[in-house]
C-alpha cells in the first residue's frame, strides 16, 4: 500500500471547531484547507476523500459550516512499526461563502476570521478552492481568489460534480478556468477534477496532499 493510501485508509476524526482565531487548535501538523461556495459539495468531498460518510457534516441548508473545522488521521497504534508512522496533517473545512441569506454582519465576521487565518497560520500549505464544474468561477469565487492572492497563500482549484458534465463540456470549463488563473499570482496552475458521487479524482487529490508531507 502506498503512503497516500495508508494515510487515507486510516480513520479520521474531528478535533476542533474554531469560531475565531483565539479558539484555533495549537499549531503542529501541516494543514490543507478546503474552501468553496456553500452549495459546492465541500463536506461531501471531504467525506469521500477520507472514506468516512459522517466526518464532515452535510446539510441541505447552505451555510451550515460556520467554524473552521479541523480533522486529523488517528495516531498510529502501538503495534505499528516506526516505518509505518505517518507524518501529521490536518484537513481544515472552512466556512462556506456566497450564501445570500446569511446576515451581513455574519458574512463580514467570517471574512475577517478567514483572512486572519490565511495570514496567520504558518502551518497552512494550500487552500483547495472548490468550484462547481457546471457553473465555473462566479463573482463570489473571484472575491475569494483575490483574498488568497492578497494573503499570498498558495491555492488550487478543485472542480466538483464533474459527473454532471459530458467530457467535452468538462474539457471546456477546465480550459476556461485555467485561462482565468493565469493572472493570479498565488494560483497553482493545475486543476483537479472530482466527483464525490462517482469517486473521480480522489486519488489525485490524495497524492497532492501527501506531497506536502514529503517536502
Amino acid at each position: 500500500m502506498s503512503a497516500h493510501e495508508k494515510l487515507f485508509a486510516r480513520p479520521w476524526r474531528f478535533v476542533a471547531g474554531a469560531p475565531s482565531m483565539a479558539t484555533l487548535p495549537p499549531e503542529g501538523p501541516l494543514e490543507v484547507a478546503f474552501a468553496g461556495r456553500s452549495n459546492v459539495g465541500k463536506s461531501s468531498l471531504i467525506n469521500a476523500l477520507t472514506g468516512q460518510k459522517g466526518l464532515a457534516r452535510t446539510s441541505n441548508t447552505p451555510g451550515r459550516t460556520q467554524h473552521l473545522n479541523f480533522f486529523v488521521p488517528d495516531n498510529v497504534t502501538a503495534e505499528e512499526g516506526a516505518e509505518d508512522v505517518l507524518p501529521a496533517i490536518a484537513i481544515v473545512d472552512m466556512p462556506g461563502y456566497g450564501y445570500a441569506k446569511a446576515p451581513k454582519a455574519q458574512v463580514e465576521a467570517w471574512t475577517r476570521m478567514i483572512m486572519a487565518y490565511l495570514r496567520g497560520r504558518p502551518s497552512l500549505r494550500r487552500v483547495f478552492v472548490l468550484i462547481d464544474a457546471r457553473h465555473g468561477i462566479k463573482a463570489n469565487d473571484e472575491e475569494v481568489l483575490a483574498l488568497l492572492d492578497k494573503a499570498a497563500v498558495s491555492y488550487q482549484i478543485v472542480l466538483t460534480k464533474t459527473d454532471k458534465l459530458k467530457p467535452p463540456a468538462l474539457a471546456r470549463i477546465t480550459g476556461e478556468t485555467l485561462e482565468r488563473l493565469k493572472k493570479r499570482p498565488a494560483a497553482f496552475p493545475e486543476i483537479i477534477a472530482t466527483s464525490s458521487e462517482k469517486r473521480v479524482g480522489l486519488d489525485d487529490l490524495r497524492k497532492t496532499i501527501m506531497a506536502f508531507l514529503a517536502d
